[in-house]
């Protein structure tokens, strides 16, 4: 399919991204028919990631309160959308980027058991977003932790986890292609994983972003690990913050890290679609580890830190699964706007409607 690239914005990829217009990209569904279709596939999701994970649903907050190191701080360089509350003395609040640690908390809350866990529905606002066919200010997100023993923090539950979501997608996939026979199934059969490190190898002189369109349309699907760490060209393929994931640990293939993304081809804009982050957290020496690396051993003070380190916290594994990501990429839409209603720039709205994009 013929692309055209409008603008381009930096990213923390140091790679070129741009609003991407398909030519003569024609819709799948009308408006109307896509909210249906929306509901169809949450639903259907959910459930199944539940059954698949041992989850249960919980209630989750939209804001945490400010200095507790709760609040997930992505790639280390977002501000948080905040305000101050007046009925406890004017302390600041935050609207969560993501529940990454406050799960974890709440996996040591409520007790559950190694191979159980929770799961919720995530709103967020971040407005430091770059707005293109895949990033918008507000995000949807199935957030998903479990607890897991010790022992399981290796790389074989990893990617035994990473397919059975896989799966539960594939699975979502045929659903949709059940009730709308024109949207044809794309997924392959299975997901390939890929290290950070053996992908610069393979695919030298390429941008991190680059190496993961390559390695999805060579694959189709793939899980790529080891997503925080530096390589050895020196830099890390893409930001993590060094307080959820576990980025700095060996695992069996020899490599750091046992975190990554679930990453697919997206044959609308040909080029590579994330829909989640996700992986095994930080130990208590891990965490240490990499408070160190990023200089940022000031966050022990937070109470969030001092119980991971006390070792209260339960092992676990987590992360987050977008929802509009993954209704926008079922139904073959070429922008999350398509799936979603939020805030765009006028000339986005403009150029998307020129090319047959309907933002909600």
């Amino acid at each position: 399919m013929e692309i055209c690239y409008i603008f381009a914005v930096k990213s923390y990829k140091t790679t070129i991204m741009a609003l991407i217009l398909p030519k003569n990209y024609k819709r799948k569904l009308l408006p109307e028919t896509t909210e249906v279709a929306i509901k169809m596939i949450k639903d259907e999701f959910q459930r199944r990631l539940a059954e698949d994970l041992n989850l249960r649903r919980v209630t989750a907050p939209l804001f945490v309160l400010a200095g507790t190191g709760i609040n997930d701080d992505l790639n280390g360089v977002e501000s948080p959308v905040s305000f101050t509350v007046k009925a406890v003395g004017g302390k600041k609040a935050e609207v969560v980027h993501s529940l990454a640690k406050w799960k974890r908390v709440k996996l040591g809350a409520y007790d559950i058991a190694p191979g159980y866990g929770l799961y919720t529905d995530m709103n967020a606002i971040r407005a430091d977003e770059d707005l293109d066919n895949l990033h918008s200010l507000y995000v949807d997100q199935w957030d998903w932790e479990k607890t897991i023993r010790r022992e399981d923090r290796n790389l074989d539950y990893l990617k035994a986890t990473v397919e059975k979501i896989y799966q539960a997608v594939k699975e979502t996939e045929q659903t949709v292609y059940r009730h709308f026979p024109h949207i044809t199934p794309r997924l392959p059969e299975k997901i390939t994983f890929i290290h950070t490190e053996e992908l610069l190898k393979r695919y030298p002189g390429m941008t991190p972003v680059e190496r993961e369109s390559a390695a999805a349309k060579e694959h189709g699907a793939i899980f790529l690990i080891g997503i925080g760490a530096d390589l050895s060209d020196g830099k890390p393929h893409d930001g993590r913050a060094p307080d959820y994931d576990d980025w700095s640990t060996p695992n069996s293939d020899g490599y750091r890290g046992l975190n990554g993304d679930i990453i697919f081809y997206d044959s609308v804009l040909d080029r590579s679609f994330e829909l989640s982050s996700m992986g095994i957290r930080v130990s208590p020496e891990s965490l240490e580890e990499q408070l160190r690396i990023r200089d940022a051993e000031d966050r022990k003070q937070f109470s969030f830190h001092r119980a991971l380190l006390g070792g209260e916290l339960p092992y676990s594994i987590g992360g987050g699964i977008g929802q509009s990501r993954l209704c926008m990429f079922l139904l073959q839409k070429a922008h999350i706007g398509e799936v979603q209603a939020s805030i765009w720039p006028e000339k986005q709205i403009e150029d998307c409607k020129k090319a047959g994009i309907e933002l909600l």
